[in-house]
């Protein structure tokens, strides 16, 4: 079997979920032959394998002249019935401002249909519910072509005419239990809709020493990682450093991550504050870093701390988790279902600087608790997280509508 694996902006920084998943579906007998709309920011392609999965990807935004004509041929042999079947797929529910951008997309979904011809693939999947669910929609109108969505968060995230996206999407995917709820609530979407989170391969993301606790003597090592943006709530984690210095602790925080614009975006706003708080030196932001020096920062670490305002669900989470480095992270969207609190990690409020602080200073004080995060939280994603699981319920789904017809 072999699909089409629509991502925008392939490989960012957060990624590295599909690149596993792409792995785990080779190993089950389904070639991905990964598009993408554009190139991301190359201070964000930061992954070991980035410039593997940039040779591997067909960019649609990578126009050449001698693309125009397949283009317009693919367009042509559409025909006029289906021409209008897309049009009227872009006007309805779609905000009057924003039909000029459908009807550009449209164009983009006939240079998708061309390439598909050519490498003969009869579905596509997208792994987001934005533009990029648009173009697969369309394609699927100008031409009857299959597709299928993956949810990653919230619908309200993901932009304009989320009925129609659904309404002619083969089969879906949420990641988590309550985007899974929304769906059937909101769009009224009925099976085949599947249920799979994101994972992590826990053969990368393991231990290679011991996990000491802190002994109370020098720094306190924390850890983050997630795209810095306002909503991840780095701001709150970084104010609770001055709290916990106030109660006579050494600390050390490292923040793995880059913004959206390659470091001349919210990453400025973050050094501004770290200078203001006099935590120079204290507070390192490390830019987008690789897989293994991820890794790395959490086996270095006393903890891993993750202060997100919204979270679908949190790979990076997993991925400490998996590491078996104690989790503190903010009790909202999807994370309560990857933690327990007090049994594998802890759970916080969101915007709390002074509540980070003190369940750190908590599990400073704790190290048997530590402890039993690390290897509870260990379990877990063995378990219910690693990163076959989501594979082999987009297989599942592939063959149900494929003999379907």
């Amino acid at each position: 079997m072999r699909i089409a694996y629509l991502i925008p902006e392939f490989p960012g920084q957060t990624h590295a979920f599909f690149w596993r998943e792409r792995a785990a579906l080779k190993r089950l007998g389904v070639a991905t032959i990964v598009v993408s709309t554009r190139r991301p920011p190359r201070a964000i392609a930061s992954h070991d394998w980035a410039h593997q999965a940039e040779s591997e990807t067909f960019y649609l935004a990578d126009v050449r002249l001698s693309d125009i004509v397949p283009t317009i041929i693919a367009l042509f042999q559409c025909g006029p019935s289906n021409w209008i079947r897309a049009v009227k797929a872009a006007i309805v529910g779609c905000p009057v401002r924003k039909l000029p951008a459908n009807i550009v997309l449209i164009l983009v979904a006939a240079r998708l249909i061309a390439f598909l011809r050519a490498k003969r693939l009869a579905h596509i999947h997208s792994h987001s519910c934005a533009d990029s669910a648009l173009i697969a929609m369309f394609a699927n109108r100008l031409a009857k072509i299959k597709y299928s969505l993956t949810l990653h968060g919230d619908l309200l995230d993901y932009g304009r005419q989320q009925k129609a996206k659904w309404q002619h999407a083969a089969f879906a995917v949420a990641i988590t239990a309550g985007l899974y709820d929304q769906v059937r609530k909101d769009i009224g979407r009925e099976p085949p809709l599947g249920l799979a989170p994101m994972g992590v391969d826990t053969s990368l993301f393991r231990r290679r020493k011991a996990y000491l606790p802190w002994c109370g003597k020098g720094p306190l090592n924390l850890f983050g990682c997630g795209r810095l943006n306002q909503s991840k709530g780095y701001q709150d984690l970084i104010r609770a450093v001055p709290i916990l210095q106030e109660a006579g602790m050494s600390i050390k925080l490292e923040i793995a991550g880059e913004d959206e614009k390659g470091g001349t975006g919210f990453h400025k706003e973050l050094n501004t504050l770290i200078t203001t708080l006099e935590l120079t030196g204290v507070v390192v932001l490390l830019g987008a870093v690789s897989e293994e020096r991820v890794r790395i920062g959490l086996e270095s670490a006393h903890f891993f701390v993750h202060p997100s305002h919204s979270e679908p669900l949190g790979v990076a989470i997993m991925e400490a988790m998996s590491c078996e480095t104690p989790v503190i992270a903010t009790n909202c969207g999807g994370v309560p279902e990857l933690i327990d609190h007090g049994i594998d990690g802890y759970l916080v409020h969101p915007r709390d600087a002074e509540g980070i602080a003190k369940s750190i200073l908590h599990l400073a004080y704790n190290p048997s608790l530590a402890r039993s995060f690390c290897t509870n939280g260990r379990e877990k994603i063995c378990r219910r997280f690693n990163s076959d699981l989501s594979a082999i319920e987009l297989k599942r789904l592939l063959e149900q509508v494929s003999e379907g017809g």
